[in-house]
């Protein structure tokens, strides 16, 4: 295909870090498949949207993205939007059907032909939407058969099917010499110094308020050889850090025939020549055991920083719930990381409203953020999931009471994390450089996560290059944010 012929693709994305994953292994299909990738969606043939289906406000968020590309439709070059995620997968022709905007509704199954499928749209095909079905259903129910079955199911950010094994990987996209580990199916979307690395998809819990394992899948692991190949494809690319992400992380490799396997990869992941810093995200508390503490404080580069998914502190609505644990349980948690690594940032995130919840409820899981110093919290609002069993639980809460609840706690976090934030000045800090405002460097310690727990500027003499790592200790804070001064 000639350069003047060549067609063009913007690729928008919404939601998590594990959608940025997905999206860049779209990236690396489409420009195998002769694709230019453009980052604007004003100057692309196809506008494909790939988009957040966790909570009422990802889901307006995904919309709202659709019909905002919709419109370059008429204003410009752009000719078709195509809806990809979690949002499109979990609705389908639903969503088709309420949304005439976008030309196309396509789920997982369609990520391995997406090129081909792009041409056919813009020659003035409408393919048809996918009737969602609980994609659980698709793989073993016991975990130590999935992987020989897995090759056979659609897995966004595992590359299966036609994908590790059996996709196309021009030079742009491999870049790895055969030697060092299966070719990688992705290309970067940005030249940020740090980049989210998929370990895992789906999930197997059953909480009562998350319809996530129903559209995402079971849980699979991918092999351990993948992911330090695609790290050091993204060291080359010049990475310093990698953001590892699933849905569960605590529970890598229990498919593979080693609950271990996390331990063990952690330390292969350090020995990735040109990285800098290692981050393991999303730990399900009643899952941490003390090994995995234990490696993760002990590998050399895998940073001190605890992403918990708490969710509550009352233990008897934590088991309406489908959880486990209390506030006395997560406490203790919390003293083990911290008698190991007292610098540690540990976030989490808690959701208020949920069906029965009580004031007492609401009490106690004040009194768990008090004590538990934690340096960043998210607090939610519950919401009704389509095909969640809490969507059918009585004891509903009132939507202005839960709104109420989640002001009461939003208040409090803010004024937590900011006493959390004033405690750290003096420490010595790593800090990792993104970029510069008003001339000054910004970027993040070690117990700060990429985007989500604030950022910290640093006085330094000279211009450090973004990626650098510069040594300094802190001065100041403004809730979550930090100063620093090199030293």
């Amino acid at each position: 295909m000639t350069a003047s012929a060549q067609r063009k693709v913007a690729l928008v994305t919404l939601g998590c870090t594990r959608n940025e994953v997905d999206s860049e292994e779209l990236a690396g299909r489409l420009s195998a498949g002769g694709w230019e990738l453009v980052a604007d969606a004003a100057e692309a043939d196809v506008a494909v949207v790939n988009t957040c289906g966790f909570i009422e406000q990802a889901k307006k968020d995904s919309i709202d993205a659709l019909l905002e590309a919709s419109d370059l439709k008429s204003t410009g070059r752009t000719q078709a939007v195509v809806a990809v995620g979690c949002l499109a997968q979990r609705y389908g022709r639903e969503l088709a059907a309420e949304l005439p905007e976008a030309d196309a509704v396509l789920g997982f199954d369609s990520y391995a032909d997406l090129s081909e499928q792009l041409r056919a749209i813009l020659d003035g095909a409408r393919p048809q939407s996918h009737v969602p079905t609980d994609r659980r259903r698709l793989l073993p129910l016991t975990p130590a058969t999935r992987q020989a079955a897995v090759a056979t199911v659609a897995v966004p950010g595992l590359g299966q099917p036609g994908g590790w094994a059996s996709g196309p990987h021009g030079s742009d996209l491999a870049g790895i010499a055969p030697a060092s580990g299966p070719p990688v199916l992705r290309k970067r979307l940005d030249e940020r110094p740090w980049a989210p690395l998929k370990i895992a998809s789906g999930c197997d819990r059953r909480c009562a308020f998350c319809a996530i394992p129903a559209f995402r899948g079971a849980f699979v692991s991918r092999h351990p050889d993948e992911i330090v190949a695609e790290a050091r494809w993204l060291a080359d690319r010049g990475v310093k850090e990698v953001f590892l992400v699933s849905e569960n992380s605590t529970s890598y490799g229990k498919d593979l025939g080693d609950v271990t396997a996390l331990e063990k990869l952690l330390p292969r992941l350090s020995a990735v020549e040109g990285l800098d810093w290692v981050r393991v995200s999303y730990l399900q508390p009643a899952e941490i055991r003390p090994g995995l503490i234990e490696a993760m404080l002990g590998s050399e580069k895998v940073v001190p920083w605890f992403d918990i998914s708490f969710q509550h502190a009352a233990g008897p609505l934590l088991r309406r719930m489908r959880r486990f644990g209390d506030a006395e349980n997560f406490l203790t948690l919390l003293d083990r990381v911290r008698a190991l690594a007292p610098e540690a940032g540990i976030r989490s995130n808690v959701i208020v409203g949920f069906p029965g919840e009580t004031p007492d409820d609401v009490a106690i899981l004040q009194d768990f953020l008090i004590a538990a110093r934690l340096d960043v919290v998210g607090v939610f609002g519950y919401s009704d999931e389509d095909g969640t069993e809490g969507i059918g639980l009585p004891g509903k809460v009132a939507q202005h009471e839960i709104d109420e609840r989640v002001a009461q706690l939003q208040d409090l976090v803010e004024e937590l994390t900011a006493q959390r934030a004033q405690e750290r000045v003096g420490e010595a800090v790593q800090v990792l450089i993104e970029g510069f405002e008003d001339g000054m460097p910004f970027g993040r310690t070690a117990f700060q996560g990429p985007e989500i727990d604030g950022q910290t500027s640093v006085a330094a003499p000279g211009v450090p290059p973004v990626g650098s790592i510069v040594a300094a200790e802190i001065t100041g804070s403004a809730g979550v944010d930090l100063e620093a001064i090199a030293r």
